[in-house]
């Protein structure tokens, strides 16, 4: 049974493999010259292949512009989920979430520049997609900032403004971040948990108890 199971397990890996590096070479592509500019053709020639090999594994250059985008927003929903999972008090899982969710997105920063650049060139199925998947995030971290309120260890007159006002930073940070800049990933980070922490009235030094 295992052998037949191994050549398909691999043709999966080989696939997947041959995504990604479509996928990277027309991140690279859209994030240097934006979609409009791009072709099929340029990402082809990019990865030195010919375009029916991109056809095996993306319909058109729109589809790949939707995978690009909505893995921003993946990145952020796993983020949360693990963050839930944790039996932790809602102040380690929100300085968590905060601290996972800017690490893919800073990690994986031209697929977010590119989304907030690129979304109106969207199909409207496509966008009403990631908007659901962006709308069940912001839900979920209403969820965990009331779980804060009622174990009184959060403030917040208004959870859903805190909420969107935390998304907020979180998604402003690709905008401004620089890999070479004034700070580090890691310390960047940390203030803008930091800062998270603080919009819900935790003070700085319960961050320590996390660790």
């Amino acid at each position: 049974m295992a052998s037949t199971a191994e050549p398909q397990d691999m043709r999966e890996a080989i696939s997947h493999l041959k995504r990604e590096r479509i996928v990277a070479a027309a991140v690279d592509l859209f994030y240097r010259q934006g979609y409009g500019k791009t072709t099929l053709e340029q990402v082809a020639n990019e990865l030195q292949v010919t375009k029916p090999f991109i056809y095996a594994h993306f319909a058109s250059k729109n589809e790949l512009l939707v995978e690009i985008c909505s893995r921003a927003i993946q990145l952020a929903h796993e983020s949360l989920n693990r963050a839930m999972a944790q039996d932790a008090s809602a102040t380690v899982r929100l300085e968590t979430v905060v601290r996972d969710f800017l690490t893919a997105v800073l990690t994986h920063q031209p697929h977010a520049m590119i989304y907030s650049r690129e979304e109106k060139e969207l199909e409207q199925k496509d966008r009403d997609a990631i908007n659901l998947l962006r709308r069940g995030f912001d839900q979920r971290l209403v969820e965990l900032i009331s779980l804060g309120v009622k174990s009184g260890e959060f403030q917040a007159d208004d959870v859903q403004l805190t909420a969107l006002a935390i998304g907020g930073i979180v998604g402003w940070a690709p905008v401004w971040f620089r890999a070479n800049g004034r700070l580090s990933l890691e310390q960047v980070t940390a203030y803008l948990a930091s800062l998270a922490l603080a919009m819900v009235s935790v003070k700085s030094q319960t961050q320590s108890h996390g660790h």
